[in-house]
């Protein structure tokens, strides 16, 4: 599958945030073409500030491959991450990171930081930025809007 088509999953894994108005993120965790874990934000439903996306998709495929290191694959995501999120992706030896919508005001991996590239760390990962960003980006806007 292409990021494409991978983000078009995510966006879907998204959308099911907004059942327990969660901000809608979707994240997924690829292997050689295999979807190894898909999950949303489930912050306001757990209580848990660290239940974003990406930690809880970083968990479950770390526990489909057995191990915590996820060289190889690729994290895909509809909202650029956050520091905690970055720094989860280093720690996992993500192998690739796609987002979508670029988060200017806290996003690790391209806008406010670069996390994923940082040559002081013990590990980067490549970072494709923009895939469908504005199916991403419209997602998030009317969340926020229909909020106000």
């Amino acid at each position: 599958m292409d990021d494409a088509t991978l983000m078009a999953l995510a966006i879907e894994e998204a959308r099911r945030a907004l059942g327990h108005h969660d901000v809608p993120v979707g994240a997924l965790v690829v292997r050689d073409g295999q979807v190894l874990a898909s999950r949303h934000n489930e912050r306001e439903l757990t209580g848990d500030p660290t239940a974003h996306a990406e930690v809880l998709a970083l968990r479950d495929a770390a526990a489909a491959v057995g191990s915590w290191r996820l060289d190889g694959c690729t994290m895909v995501v509809t909202l650029e991450p956050c520091v905690m999120c970055g720094g989860a992706l280093v720690n996992a030896r993500m192998g690739r990171l796609v987002y979508g919508a670029p988060d200017l005001g806290a996003g690790a991996c391209l806008s406010l930081y670069n996390v994923c590239d940082d040559p002081r760390l013990n590990h980067r990962l490549e970072v494709v930025a923009g895939v469908e960003a504005v199916t991403c980006a419209a997602l998030l806007t009317d969340f926020f809007q229909a909020r106000r």
